[in-house]
């Protein structure tokens, strides 16, 4: 069965996937622990090929991982509220352009409705100055990534996720396998979902998809995918860790262990 997580999760809703939670006290519930009790959750390590670890974490990009200029910075860079500019830009075009179906130059020619000009440098140059890590992602990435776990990126971008990679270096943490620019496909398209699935080559169940847009994860959750809602880094590592994915630092670890080494 796969599990849908909307906000935080609590332990009834949990399904089969197998965790296993240390120390964590009976008090916890609503996905939060008290502040004195160190809670440490293991992953069960499902063995294929390899010894690959499980499950495998898919992570959208914008909202989730970056944050997310559009809202913003975009409309100020056009000059306009962001009401007008959804009235004055083309419907599709943006669509079209994260599929890889119209290259760089066509957006710029399409962008607008009625084919107005603009300074597509700039645009990008905003775009790029704009992106910056959410606060705590980052840290939890690292800490996803030192435990061993295949984590990729799974995101509807254009080519200019490249930006965005020159900046930040989300490859230090995670593959950029999964983009819409390559897969001329975009979520919640299920077809889209369906090609991740096969080309990790493992069964859904055993992926979690991370998104911040509640539509995305629904779809991810109908084709047999464990879904989490992103809200915020600490809410996520909560989710994480409810799912029995490790997401303890090796400086929590020690801690744990010496906490285990008092109480024995």
């Amino acid at each position: 069965m796969a599990l849908l997580v909307s906000w935080r999760p609590s332990a009834s809703n949990i399904s089969s996937f197998p965790f296993m939670v240390k120390t964590c006290p009976k008090t916890a519930k609503m996905g939060y622990f008290s502040n004195n009790i160190s809670c440490s959750a293991i992953s069960s390590v499902a063995t294929m090929a390899g010894q690959r670890k499980l499950p495998i974490l898919l992570f959208d990009v914008m909202d989730t991982i970056v944050r997310d200029p559009f809202y913003h910075d975009i409309p100020a860079f056009f000059r306009m509220p962001m009401k007008e500019l959804l009235e004055c830009k083309h419907p599709t075009a943006w669509i079209e352009f994260e599929k890889g179906l119209i290259s760089e130059d066509e957006l710029a020619m399409k962008f607008f409705k009625d084919g107005r000009s603009f300074d597509l440098e700039g645009l990008k140059n905003c775009l790029r100055s704009a992106c910056s890590y959410i606060e705590g992602v980052e840290g939890l990435l690292n800490s996803l990534k030192e435990n061993g776990y295949e984590i990729h990126a799974f995101t509807n971008f254009p080519i200019w996720y490249q930006m965005i990679e020159d900046k930040l270096k989300l490859s230090d943490y995670l593959s950029w396998t999964f983009r819409s620019c390559v897969f001329g496909k975009r979520k919640p398209d299920p077809e889209f979902y369906l090609e991740v699935v096969k080309h990790l080559n493992v069964e859904a169940s055993n992926c979690v998809f991370i998104d911040d847009r509640m539509r995305n994860v629904e779809a991810a959750v109908e084709i047999g995918l464990k879904g989490l809602q992103f809200k915020n880094a600490d809410l996520l590592r909560t989710d994480l860790c409810l799912l029995g994915v490790d997401v303890s630092t090796n400086e929590n670890q020690d801690l744990a262990d010496v906490r285990h080494k008092v109480i024995c």
